[in-house]
């Protein structure tokens, strides 16, 4: 059964397809939107970047805002591997020597939040300072 739409003059009647898509362009419209959210979060993020050398952070600490994720750029410039890790701001990375890494950390609430290298805990720690 078709069913037959009346026309209105000068234009020709295509039935439900135009609103369909219409419809799905839409959609697509919104994915790309949503597509774009993460970018622009991090955008905002803070950058930091940390070396290790002779088992020492250089710097040691780093102030960065708070309530802003933060981007953590790490080279390891000793010849042996570490594990970059972070209990309180949950994360852990083992880094090959001459090696670099990228750790992303949320935004969190004013404070110290502490860093080390697990395999030289007693020499190698840091800290990032939220203000």
């Amino acid at each position: 059964m078709n069913i037959a739409f009346p026309a209105s003059p000068g234009r020709q009647t295509q039935g439900p397809k135009p609103m369909i898509r219409l419809a799905l362009a839409a959609l697509a419209g919104a994915f790309i939107g949503l597509a774009a959210v993460p970018a622009l979060a991090q955008s905002k993020a803070t950058e930091v970047s940390i070396t290790v050398k002779a088992n020492k952070f250089e710097p040691a600490e780093t102030e960065v805002p708070a309530n802003v994720p933060v981007i953590i750029r790490i080279k390891n410039l000793d010849p042996k591997p570490m594990e970059f890790e972070s209990k309180e701001l949950r994360f852990e990375k083992i880094i090959p020597g001459g090696g670099e890494a990228t750790i992303n950390v949320r935004a969190q609430k004013p404070g110290r939040y502490e860093f080390f290298d697990e395999f030289r805990e007693e020499t190698t720690r840091g800290a990032l300072i939220f203000k």
